[in-house]
């Protein structure tokens, strides 16, 4: 769990990119109270004086209305926060009831007669402070995560065993989850040959008998005795013909059953800790906390949708009376969790848009004049998408929108033309990518683009074609020193570039428009950077912001990590693309598909191959793509001309390559996932991608898309040797379809937003229940957040004090709003 001398620096730090005591809602002022209290709970009494000085430096800094004045508080405050960082090894435990606890109670950690607040703030406890928990216990837990009280209440199960029914024994049938409550008649223990230790008990009801045998637990025979009532669970078995029950779950017959007789929770487990011990501890921690705890939801969204409580959410997703008690519990919690993730995203949208940002004067006559000199017709797509950036360019909030499409579908014209139109109002544009053979690809679509630029309709002079520069880590030394020059005093128009735009010598003279392509490939800090480098000198303000993905998003994405954002959507190809014919083959038939690879070359065409590695690994096995190219140049295509290109190869190499292929040069090309985005080769027809299953779909749904953009029928071959249903079913989807969203969704559900995005979205919050794949409770949350935050956007009013404490808690990494 974050340390409140954590949680405050990354507040700091987020503070400092714009020091508009934006960092979080109500200022620091705001957030001075809530430092107070849980690092005066952390650190104790012997700190206290510290904690209070912080305190007093978090409400001056909001009276600070210049910002060299704010930069210095933040410096001040820092070094404050370096004086003393690191808290005590554990806090003090809060003093207990002085009336002696019930057996099934948890040892309180707070009187009971405290406030709701106070009783949260136990929550922080150690697990040690739990009765039964020492520190060996304690460390145990640790390894699942475990180290605080809360962290145990919301460590939910992972799955349930069904012991809910009560079977007579003489109605039992063979292979069924059954709970009988029976008599025990007789106990045995003894030694098996192999010695281990068995202990057996005869079982009645009144309807029959029964056998229950359990393996290497001795103790049994003290706690199982003779005409002792005891409830049993587990799936009924066979032995010579009869029927019997192998090491079941038991236990004796009591008001409350916990291990059988009902939906029994299942924990995750580790060395040491038992299921029936965390189950155990469990029921007394829910017990006790469940009802203390304060419920953030208010009332009004509780009874709009039909939602528990916390208090019995929480006991019913651990401890279910019944499935459909446990799928309430289940979609109470879920909601919440996208709730407050929801209005974090609202909260974001409501800080950009309150930022100061610039009108761009667009005439429509220059923009038709642009869209006129292109060499080809917009699609009706390109051009909703592209008025929806005109529209945002106009207006007086900086634009934070996210243009997606599926690959070819057009994406850079669109983004080029709003470049242009910011050139021509006076100000600059820059674009940045991930891969330098991407920017560089850019630059040279950029320069085609703009070089067919027309007079200006309403002059009798050209409009000046715009200066466009690359700034990559291979522009050095003198031509570098040069496009830095050129973007401080204005005379470039246009950078298109990778990281290298972000670095602190590159000043802007003024930046009205970044655009990121494959922006999640980009950290948040990375995109921060961008944007902190808009305006004027004399004027800062907030750069119009576009960010780019070929990579399909399905809803459910835009409504949560792009929420914040406004979505253009390119859902039409350009006219005269060719779908992409698309087979899976076995290993076997490698022979056939070389001997496609070199019809394809004779007519003239191109082809990839792409291999899942760049070198041989002894842990993996995949083909590589150094040793594959000299297989295939020496064994399959010695008179072919072939190429290799991988991410260790150094930048002016791959350079040389690239032009290379895209003149023809090279007959087919061996590569790895670097050529995923951004390679543009007309010619190329052929794509064959080895180890196939070893990629996503939306990956290969990528490299797919790197062929069949010239005139020629085009084919994408997919080699797998995998046998596994999974990669099969994958497979076997993107051989059916060549729907980027279709394939994006079954992605999305299969992997998760982390590895569907090919990265994990830093600041992304872990959520315990919710799930981006449930489109209608996301679409039903984020109505519910929309209509509540219109009525108290700051969350202001007391009665919503837990909810906001529940919204802060969602962005425990780098929250950002571009």
């Amino acid at each position: 769990m974050t340390t409140p001398v954590e949680k405050l620096v990354k507040i700091l730090a987020l503070e400092s990119e714009l020091c508009q005591d934006r960092a979080v809602f109500g200022g620091l002022v705001r957030f001075a109270d809530t430092w107070l209290e849980e690092a005066g709970r952390a650190f104790g009494p012997e700190k206290a004086q510290w904690v209070q000085a912080v305190a007093a430096q978090l409400r001056a800094y909001s009276k600070l209305s210049k910002s060299h004045e704010r930069r210095a508080a933040l410096q001040a405050l820092t070094e404050l926060l370096d004086a003393r960082t690191v808290p005590p090894a554990a806090p003090s435990p809060p003093p207990t009831s002085p009336t002696p606890s019930p057996p099934t109670a948890v040892r309180p950690a707070s009187p009971p007669q405290e406030s709701r607040a106070e009783d949260l703030s136990g929550l922080e406890a150690s697990l040690t402070t739990l009765r039964g928990v020492g520190e060996r216990q304690a460390d145990r837990m640790a390894r699942l995560g475990l180290n605080t009280i809360g962290d145990l209440l919301f460590f939910l199960p992972r799955r349930y065993d069904d012991f809910s029914q009560l079977k007579a024994i003489n109605r039992l049938e063979y292979g069924e989850e059954v709970t009988i409550v029976a008599k025990v008649w007789e106990t045995q223990s003894r030694t098996t040959r192999g010695g281990s230790g068995l202990f057996t008990a005869v079982l009645s009801d009144g309807t029959g008998f029964i056998q229950v045998t359990w393996f290497n637990q001795p103790y049994l025979a003290e706690r199982i005795r003779r005409n002792q009532q005891i409830v049993v669970s587990g799936r009924v078995d066979e032995y010579r013909g009869r029927l019997c029950l192998t090491s079941p779950q038991w236990e004796p017959l009591q008001r409350e059953l916990l291990h059988t007789g009902r939906l029994v929770p299942v924990y995750a487990l580790t060395e040491g800790i038992t299921a029936r011990w965390i189950r155990q501890l469990m029921k007394r921690t829910v017990d006790y906390w469940a009802p203390r705890l304060p419920d953030p939801l208010p009332d009004s969204v509780r009874r709009a949708h039909q939602l528990l409580d916390l208090k019995t959410a929480l006991q019913q997703v651990h401890f279910p009376d019944s499935q459909d008690l446990l799928e309430k519990g289940r979609r109470r919690l879920a909601f919440e969790e996208l709730f407050a993730f929801q209005l974090s995203l609202l909260q974001q949208r409501h800080l950009w848009r309150a930022l100061p940002g610039r009108q761009i004067p667009i005439a429509d006559e220059a923009l038709q004049a642009f869209v006129l000199s292109l060499p080809f017709q917009l699609t009706g797509a390109q051009q909703r998408a592209l008025a929806q950036i005109v529209d945002d360019l106009r207006s007086p909030y900086p634009m934070n929108r996210l243009l997606q499409g599926d690959v070819g579908s057009g994406k850079t014209v669109v983004a080029a033309a709003a470049m242009a139109l910011v050139v021509q109002a006076g100000a600059q544009a820059a674009l940045m990518a991930p891969t330098e053979i991407l920017a560089e690809q850019h630059c040279q679509t950029l320069c085609q683009l703009f070089s067919a630029w027309p007079a200006d309709p309403a002059a009798d002079v050209p409009i000046s074609l715009p200066v466009i520069r690359l700034l990559t880590g291979n522009v050095t030394g003198a031509e570098r020193d040069e496009v830095y020059a050129g973007l401080a005093d204005g005379s470039i128009d246009i950078v298109v570039g990778t990281h290298a735009l972000i670095q602190k010598d590159v000043e802007f003279r003024d930046l009205a428009l970044a655009v990121i392509d494959e922006q999640h490939r980009f950290g948040v800090r990375q995109r921060a950077a961008l944007r902190q480098k808009g305006g004027e000198a004399s004027a800062p303000y907030n750069p119009h912001m576009l960010v780019m993905t070929a990579t399909p998003i399905p809803r459910s994405l835009q409504l949560t990590i792009w929420g914040h954002l406004d979505v253009s959507l390119i859902d039409e190809m350009p006219p005269g693309r060719q779908p992409v014919q698309t087979s899976v083959i076995m290993p076997r038939e490698r022979e056939r598909a070389y001997a496609f690879l070199r019809g394809q070359v004779k007519q003239g065409r191109q082809a990839f191959v792409i291999c899942p590695l760049v070198e041989e690994s002894d842990k993996i096995e995949a083909k590589a793509a150094v040793d594959e190219y000299k297989r295939l140049q020496e064994k399959i295509f010695p008179d072919l001309r072939l190429g290799l290109l991988h991410g260790r190869i150094k930048s002016e190499e791959k350079e040389t390559i690239m032009s290379s292929f895209a003149a023809g040069e090279i007959d087919i090309l061996v590569a790895t996932l670097v050529v995923e985005v951004g390679i543009d080769v007309p010619n190329a027809t052929v794509m064959m991608i080895e180890g196939a299953e070893r990629f996503g779909m939306t990956q290969l749904h990528q490299f797919r898309g790197r062929v069949g953009r010239g005139e020629h029928p085009s084919y994408c071959l997919l080699v797998s040797d995998s046998t596994a249903l999974e990669a099969v079913e994958r497979l076997a989807a993107v051989e059916s379809t060549g729907d980027g969203f279709v394939l994006a969704q079954r992605d999305l559900e299969l992997r998760g937003p982390g590895e569907f995005l090919g990265t994990r979205q830093s600041g992304l919050p872990q959520f315990r229940t919710a799930s981006l794949t449930n489109l209608e409770l996301l679409e039903e949350v984020r109505e519910a957040a929309r209509q509540f935050f219109a009525q108290d956007p700051e969350l202001g009013r007391p009665e919503h004090r837990h909810l906001a404490r529940r919204v802060s808690e969602m962005w425990q990494g780098e929250g950002e709003i571009s």
